[in-house]
């Protein structure tokens, strides 16, 4: 059974996970770093360093959010180079507009409304396609990551950034503790979504990481999957080539 932000709530995941995403999407941002001390804008700068030596000029993002990930890609990118990024819910790529205006960069990053399952773009239009703690939200994993494969031009790059599961004693037992106890209590307090914060952890523990992560990479046709962890094994850095 698929892993649901709202339990008692008929719609399907798409759209719940929209829904949630909506609600929280004032206090994302600051949750985002003040739940991982910081940590998650290194995991994103250790993420990008692998398009350094592709340096893409046509970058996908792919549940982009609030665009933190689609704006640390244009570090590595070529100059000239411009970035879509895609999201499911409006109230995030709302926040996403106006940062990406305050910083001067809405003539390099374009966010459009989109579905990962069902993208409106060619095929093999990217040189690299990205995706930062999105695709364990997918409603469905190997389709999302099939449609993101098919917009991948040969050649190009897929990164992906997500949580996974530490299994090392004690940061195993630690890390438990922190995202069922600790993490929804503030998530609740701060953004006043708690299923949000409950749904977190769920959809961590559900997420096929490491090895079983690239085994589906492989199924649905990438080529030369690996597997980074960071900060020991709490979220992982995963690349492939079409």
């Amino acid at each position: 059974m698929a892993v649901l932000p709202y339990k008692d709530n008929s719609a399907d995941k798409k759209s719940q996970v929209a829904q949630m995403f909506n609600s929280i999407a004032g206090k994302y941002d600051f949750l985002n770093h003040f739940l991982s001390v910081g940590t998650d804008i290194y995991w994103r700068r250790k993420a990008v360093d692998e398009l350094k030596a592709l340096r893409p000029a046509r970058i996908l993002d792919i549940a982009t959010g609030t665009a933190d990930f689609a704006i640390e890609t244009l570090r590595a990118a070529a100059t000239d180079a411009h970035v879509t990024g895609v999201d499911i819910s409006e109230g995030m790529l709302e926040v996403g507009r106006r940062k990406l205006a305050a910083k001067g960069l809405g003539h390099r990053i374009q966010l459009e409304l989109g579905d990962s399952e069902n993208l409106p773009f060619a095929d093999g239009e990217f040189d690299a396609v990205t995706a930062s703690f999105g695709v364990r939200n997918f409603a469905h994993l190997e389709a999302g990551l099939a449609e993101m494969r098919r917009v991948l031009r040969p050649g190009g790059k897929l990164v992906i950034l997500e949580f996974s599961k530490p299994t090392a004693f004690p940061l195993k037992q630690a890390y438990n503790f922190y995202f069922r106890r600790v993490l929804p209590v503030f998530g609740k307090l701060i953004s006043k979504d708690q299923s949000a914060y409950t749904y977190l952890p769920a959809s961590v523990q559900a997420f096929p990481d490491g090895p079983d992560f690239l085994a589906i990479l492989t199924k649905v046709g990438f080529n030369q999957p690996s597997w980074q962890p960071l900060t020991f094994g709490i979220s992982s850095v995963y690349t492939a080539h079409k």
